[in-house]
């Protein structure tokens, strides 16, 4: 599609940007063409590369041989997505107070040689969960991961107004970790950490699932389907594919949800304005990231 707006003038030379995506199993991520094309409406050239740890990239030890490509290439900016968004925090040389809070990164701005740590995951979630589910009840609430999307999402959660957060996660360890850190900040009657998924979601007011699980790489149900009931709203942030099994489960059930797609496209619109300082059009960006599912999905069929 072409706009008047991604024309440079006559003798103009548009400025290009370099970012890209480190991460496992990207190849059918959306997140080039949606920055790509809300860069073209800008007047901007910005190549979105995918660096693909499984194919080829290697695993999450060559991460700090990426980010330094990344530095010396000279990248405007970079996506992180699992399983680096932990990991890449000591490779960076700052941290937005976001991203120390939350102790993950997805977003990191090249400037010059000093890269600095933000997170967009965390707001993402928040304004789609909002828009999506505007009214449900935020008294007791279950959170499935302790990953650094699950840290985001945490702090979301207890950031929009849940009284209470239960966090599950297959490392009991990690989610006790994760639990300690949110009760300095948020209070301690606020969080908690269980690892008895049945025994947690007992009287919840809802679900928020936060693994790889359901990803089109990692297919199945992050917990037994005869747990989902119809007094719970489930989300999830999984949008490869966008209807999970989890969500056609609970939708099934008559349970409320949201997808994955509106934290995509929202912490897109945060990373987007980061690595170039522009505002970009949230609405279009939406659009744009809708049509292109409808288009996977009819060219799958």
């Amino acid at each position: 599609m072409t706009n008047e707006s991604s024309v440079a003038a006559p003798g103009v030379e548009t400025p290009k940007l370099l970012v890209g995506l480190i991460g496992a199993g990207i190849q059918r991520s959306l997140t080039p063409r949606l920055h790509e094309e809300e860069a073209r409406w800008h007047g901007l050239r910005l190549h979105y590369q995918l660096i693909d740890l499984d194919t080829g990239a290697g695993d999450v030890a060559r991460l700090p041989a990426l980010v330094d490509a990344a530095r010396y290439i000279g990248f405007a900016g970079l996506n992180i997505t699992y399983p680096c968004k932990q990991a890449v925090i000591p490779l960076l040389d700052a941290l937005s107070d976001d991203a120390r809070e939350l102790g993950a990164v997805n977003t990191v701005v090249c400037r010059g040689m000093h890269l600095t740590g933000h997170n967009t995951d965390w707001s993402g979630f928040a304004t789609a969960f909002k828009r999506a589910l505007p009214n449900v009840p935020l008294g007791r609430v279950v959170l499935l991961g302790a990953g650094g999307a699950g840290a985001a999402v945490a702090h979301a959660a207890l950031r929009m107004g849940v009284a209470h957060l239960i966090i599950v996660d297959r490392d009991a360890a990690r989610a006790e970790a994760l639990a300690q850190s949110l009760q300095r900040l948020y209070g301690a009657q606020r969080v908690e950490a269980n690892t008895d998924v049945a025994d947690a979601l007992g009287a919840a007011d809802g679900l928020i699932h936060a693994t790889p699980t359901g990803m089109d790489k990692c297919p199945g149900l992050p917990l037994p389907a005869e747990l989902i009931n119809p007094s719970l709203w489930v989300s999830d942030i999984v949008y490869f594919p966008i209807e999970t099994e989890l969500l056609r489960i609970a939708r099934a059930r008559g349970c409320r949800t949201v997808d994955g797609g509106g934290m995509a496209v929202w912490q897109a619109v945060g990373a987007f304005e980061l690595f170039t300082g522009i505002k970009p059009d949230a609405a279009r960006m939406e659009a744009h990231f809708r049509r292109m599912l409808a288009q996977g999905a009819v060219a799958a069929a």
